[in-house]
């Protein structure tokens, strides 16, 4: 099952009993079998009501968990015949993102994706998922290669954000950030952005400016870490529960206020307890989406895309 989670425990002691008790019956030879089965209703119904009605916070460590999926899972299980493209053309290959060309449903698609580590290793090697400029520059020159050759763009977002190291800064993070963000604006071919973790700062929104965004039911997107935003506004990072309610990081908050178009559910308790079924539900949605954009031609694609963006918040002259 990997890492418990703070919230989970309830549900893990209650299974460790059901084992217990099946294990017993097993040594012993003594029928435990309607106890075990009362307890496994328990155990899906307290299942149900945790998971069910998690707070901001247990989503944010949903999001976090070590074993969460990542583009390449995903990219395993939902394309075929992916052709991994590497480096910027001007600086160096950044593995904290990673893109190519792939066929989706037999539709040439071009995708991309923030990547981070399963261990410890592949994390130092990803950066722990956070991009150095050469990163967005190698996402952009994908992005342009997709255009050129009128392939839909899918972008997986899951970084804390951004690498803020002084490297970065030095080689133009925020410029190259700035770029993709101007240049998607004006992409005349589809782009569905999809939250598969955590969706950090510009970090993320760079990959973001797209016709259709979606994310995962346990998923965050946000201008700033909870602990970020406590550590600003109280001076006190252990206070990133309660900032995690209050900033609407989560994708149920998201969908109310206008800022991403779809929630793709998960798996009950996240989707790194099944790959396989959590790649279906992704594949409905992008599929969904695809029907929907390719429709659509040069100047409807780029219009809807800014239409989508102006609606987004309130404003007054």
């Amino acid at each position: 099952m990997g890492k418990t989670l703070a919230f989970e425990e309830p549900i893990v002691r209650l299974r460790e009993k059901i084992e217990e008790l099946e294990q017993f019956t097993i040594d012993s030879d003594v029928n435990l079998s309607e106890e075990i089965e009362t307890l496994k209703i328990r155990l899906k119904n307290l299942e149900e009501d945790i998971y069910g009605n998690m707070e901001a916070w247990d989503r944010v460590q949903v999001a976090r968990h070590p074993q969460r999926p990542t583009t390449l899972d995903y990219i395993a299980q939902l394309f075929e015949d992916f052709i991994q493209l590497h480096g910027d053309r001007n600086y160096g290959d950044d593995e904290a993102i990673v893109g190519g060309i792939a066929s989706f449903d037999s539709r040439p698609i071009t995708v991309i994706g923030h990547q981070r580590g399963k261990d410890t290793k592949e994390n130092v090697r990803r950066n722990f998922g956070m991009p150095h400029p050469e990163g967005y520059r190698k996402a952009l020159r994908l992005m342009k290669q997709a255009e050129k050759f009128n392939r839909p763009i899918i972008c997986f977002i899951d970084t804390k954000g951004a690498y803020p190291g002084k490297a970065a800064e030095e080689r133009g993070q925020s410029e190259a950030i700035a770029r993709n963000l101007v240049e998607m604006a004006g992409l005349t071919v589809p782009v569905i952005s999809i939250v598969i973790g955590e969706g950090g700062s510009g970090g993320a929104l760079a990959l973001g400016v797209a016709n259709h965004i979606h994310m995962l039911e346990h998923s965050t997107y946000s201008v700033i870490s909870p602990e970020g935003a406590a550590s600003i506004l109280w001076k006190d990072a252990s206070l990133s529960k309660q900032a995690a309610e209050a900033m609407k990081i989560t994708a149920p908050d998201l969908k109310e206020i206008g800022i991403i178009d779809k929630i793709i559910p998960e798996i009950l308790g996240g989707a790194h307890r099944d790959l396989k079924q959590q790649a279906v539900y992704i594949g409905d949605a992008i599929r969904t989406s695809l029907e929907a954009l390719t429709l659509l031609n040069e100047e409807e694609v780029i219009a809807k895309r800014y239409e989508k963006f102006r609606e987004i918040g309130i404003f007054g002259e």
